[in-house]
């Protein structure tokens, strides 16, 4: 498996609580590599760079791995790079 669903990899990587808060933060608006996705079912693969706002901050992470599952918060940090100064 080396794509997923960018709502589903969102929650994975613990970014949102609920995949129902993955599929608005999608619609809201997400940049990969640059180009902007507004559907929570855009396949993401590792390697990609992932810009979005979160809150107050705007996000630039690039994709390390896919996720199996949602484990813990350690887990979760193994599937992405934060690339934000």
């Amino acid at each position: 498996m080396d794509r997923q669903r960018l709502d589903k990899w969102l929650w994975h990587a613990r970014f949102v609580k609920t995949r129902s808060l993955a599929a608005r933060l999608c619609e809201g608006g997400i940049r990969v590599d640059g180009v902007l996705v507004g559907k929570p079912g855009a396949t993401v693969r590792p390697g990609q760079v992932l810009t979005f706002a979160l809150g107050r901050h705007v996000r630039v992470i690039e994709l390390v791995a896919v996720g199996e599952r949602r484990g813990p918060a350690e887990e979760a940090r193994l599937l992405y790079r934060d690339l934000a100064p």
